[in-house]
């Protein structure tokens, strides 16, 4: 395990993603396939879904095999790009 000057996180290591958006039938396909492309090894069957009391957002969380900061960094900055993802935690 390596730990950067940058961060607090000792890699590699188990990380949760929180991504929050409308309720669409695309959301859930088009986060995994950004997070797929940063964690190759990430089970989209390990998917946690759960919609919003008025059913007009959807949040996913996915725990990711984390192995640096640039690869976090990335995966966050192309999840905030898509236009349906409102927040990612």
């Amino acid at each position: 395990m390596t730990a950067t000057k940058d961060t607090l996180f000792e890699f590699p290591c188990a990380f949760p993603v929180k991504i929050m958006g409308k309720a669409h039938d695309e959301l859930a396909q088009s986060v995994l396939a950004i997070v797929t492309r940063h964690a190759p090894d990430f089970d989209g069957a390990t998917m946690e879904m759960r919609a919003s009391s008025g059913g007009n957002y959807l949040s996913l969380t996915c725990t990711v095999h984390a192995t640096s900061k640039p690869q976090l960094d990335a995966l966050y900055r192309e999840l905030t790009a898509h236009p349906l993802v409102k927040v990612v935690l």
